[in-house]
């Protein structure tokens, strides 16, 4: 029942994100593949894996209880779903905003939040 819940709380979280998209940003949606000290990979919803730059004006917040909640990038993990609102640089994609929900799957002990790589 709580798998349920949280696959529904996180559709309804990707739901809402994608409908409030605005601007020439470009938002990514997924799930938390690889983070170093200055990009995260997400594997999208297509499977494609995308790689998005951290820059120092990058704001981080956790979802949960219905609310956001400030955090930072050591707060993240392998297997978070996320929601980054991007803002397309040259060829790369610069974070503005993370937006991330710590999943069922991600709590395990093998899942622990995962110090950036240099």
């Amino acid at each position: 029942m709580k798998l349920r819940v949280c696959i529904l709380a996180a559709s309804v979280f990707f739901l809402a994100a994608t409908v409030l998209a605005h601007g020439n940003k470009v938002h990514v949606l997924g799930t938390i593949e690889k983070i170093t000290t200055d990009t995260l990979f997400v594997k999208s919803k297509e499977g494609k894996s995308v790689e998005v730059k951290l820059i120092p004006a990058t704001v981080y917040l956790e979802r949960a209880n219905n609310a956001d909640k400030p955090a930072k990038l050591s707060d993240l993990a392998v297997g978070y779903l996320v929601v980054i609102h991007a803002t397309p640089k040259d060829s790369t994609l610069e974070a503005d905003e993370v937006k991330f929900t710590v999943t069922a799957a991600a709590k395990t002990p093998a899942a622990a939040p995962a110090k950036p790589k240099s």
